[in-house]
């Protein structure tokens, strides 16, 4: 699909082009029919595909190609290039092929493709897969995983339950140009109502399953009813930490992690002048972005000596905390807020600061009280192995409460992605259906701060030493993170080829 407004650049490919302008292994922008299109090569083979990724419009010319797949630049979605298929989260949409034909030493494209996907096989019941699969959480694992489920084929009833009321929605924007103002809400929702109706898979929304019996495989739900499946995904996903902080005189706290939380802010912030962000997290001064935006004074109260260090290190951390000053946000570092009264904040410090909002981003804690309940194995998260399932067999767990063995550290980690969570929920989904896939994806995320965009690939807890390339200030830089002499972990700004390369290395060394 072209992006509206998209000036249509280079050759027109329905005119066709000499071959030799298309190397092996390369990537052409032209356009054919007034829509905006790429070549690439593999090979012998030649493919055309729509110009643009199907998640955020990132310029596929401009990202990696990997056999007869091309990964997005922006955000690392990944497409086969022969059907167009989505393979890889975040993109769950695919896109458009064109038909290509080789004459005369020319290369000229067709028209449209129709997708070449393999259509579910509905009416086809097969005697391997579970009767039924009951998901638990509609967050980017669980929706991830119940589409997965119809593109493979599973042709048994999905239940999709989650105490929310709002259909799966995409979270990452919720802090991000959503919260800012410049998203309309009906880029929110990750497909529209008709998508699931249409896969058969019933949302059970604003709906609370109590008990999980690991054995019997038997959710109860908050209104006392309880149903048996014969597979379940556990991807119940994180809630905000609450600070622990006196409230007078009407003071409230504002916590964003779901839509209506977002609502809220954006209500409170149309009533407010002046805001004070409780937290130097990646949340928490993506809000800040986010109200300075819409214009508000805005205020970041936080205990540590500089934002993101534990995560991005001393250098990113001064880079990110000066973007954030130089659009007029005012930090209070080394403090915390010790008493709310009013349209006032007091600091650790003595100081006071007026609120009118007053907005905490402080972390979050995953949801494990149905998985402890149930028996399941917990360390730091729900145990799973590389197959993604728990301690008890047909229970499986994806997202912010899977603690996996991952193939990159060597080690067991539970990351809060959204990548993340939507690549296990696809790989629990083909291993609900026996597939036997190991997860073994590279951990990645982005943040945005105004015009300043950070991709990170890897998993870094600790490091020994860090290596900056390029200029950090210039926003020209890959930083790499090395423990014992090995790079366990990649930020880049501006150099998002360096970022796709550095996720295909650690793919290959993981693999061998």
């Amino acid at each position: 699909m072209t992006l509206e407004g998209t000036e249509l650049t280079g050759p027109d490919f329905s005119a066709g082009i000499p071959e030799t302008e298309l190397r092996d292994g390369a990537m052409l922008v032209g356009h054919a029919k007034g829509e905006a299109l790429m070549l690439a090569r593999h090979g012998d083979e030649v493919f055309a595909v729509a110009a643009h990724c199907a998640h955020y419009g990132g310029p596929l010319a401009e990202g990696l190609l990997v056999g007869a797949t091309v990964r997005c630049p922006w955000h690392h979605a990944c497409f086969d290039l022969r059907t167009g298929g989505a393979i890889r989260a975040p993109s769950l949409n695919d896109i458009t092929c064109w038909a290509v034909e080789r004459r005369d030493g020319k290369i000229l494209v067709g028209e449209k493709r129709e997708s070449t996907r393999a259509a579910p096989a509905w009416g086809q019941h097969n005697e391997a897969h579970p009767a039924s699969v009951a998901i638990v959480g509609a967050g980017a694992a669980g929706n991830a995983a119940a589409e997965m489920l119809r593109r493979e084929g599973y042709s048994g009833p999905i239940t999709m339950v989650d105490s929310d009321a709002q259909a799966p929605y995409d979270r990452p924007n919720l802090s991000k140009d959503y919260l800012a103002g410049n998203a309309p809400e009906d880029w929110i929702p990750l497909h529209p109502a008709s998508f699931y109706e249409e896969l058969r898979i019933d949302l059970a929304l604003d709906k609370t399953v109590k008990a999980l019996d690991a054995k019997s495989r038997r959710l109860t739900f908050d209104d006392g009813t309880s149903i048996e499946f014969g597979a379940v995904l556990l991807a119940t996903g994180a809630s905000p930490i609450r600070l622990d902080i006196p409230l007078s005189g009407g003071a409230t706290i504002h916590y964003l992690r779901t839509l209506e939380q977002s609502r809220a802010l954006i209500a409170a912030a149309d009533k407010s002048k002046r805001a004070v962000v409780l937290g130097a997290s990646f949340i928490g001064l993506e809000v800040a972005a986010s109200l300075r935006t819409r214009g508000l004074e805005v205020h970041v109260v936080a205990p540590e000596s500089r934002p993101l260090e534990k995560v991005l290190g001393p250098e990113l951390g001064d880079f990110i905390r000066g973007v954030h000053e130089s659009k007029g946000v005012v930090f209070h570092l080394g403090l915390t807020a010790t008493s709310m009264e009013g349209g006032e904040i007091s600091l650790s410090n003595g100081e006071r600061v007026p609120a009118d909002m007053v907005v905490a981003g402080v972390g979050v804690r995953p949801n494990l009280q149905l998985a402890e309940k149930a028996g399941l194995a917990i360390d730091r998260g729900v145990v799973v192995d590389e197959l993604l399932e728990t301690s008890a067999r047909g229970v499986f767990a994806a997202g912010d409460i899977a603690r996996w063995p991952d193939p990159h550290t060597g080690e067991r980690i539970r990351v809060e992605h959204w990548v993340v969570a939507e690549r296990q929920g696809q790989t629990a989904a083909r291993n609900i259906l026996g597939m036997r896939e190991r997860f073994d994806a590279v951990p990645f995320f982005w943040s945005n701060h105004y015009d300043a965009e950070v991709r990170y690939v890897g998993h870094a807890e600790k490091w020994d030493e860090i290596q900056v390339d390029g200029s950090v200030a210039d926003r020209d830089c890959e930083v790499r993170y090395l423990l014992n002499g090995r790079t366990i972990a990649v930020a880049t700004m501006g150099r998002d080829g360096a970022s796709l390369a550095t996720e295909r290395k650690m793919e290959v060394a993981a693999a061998r």
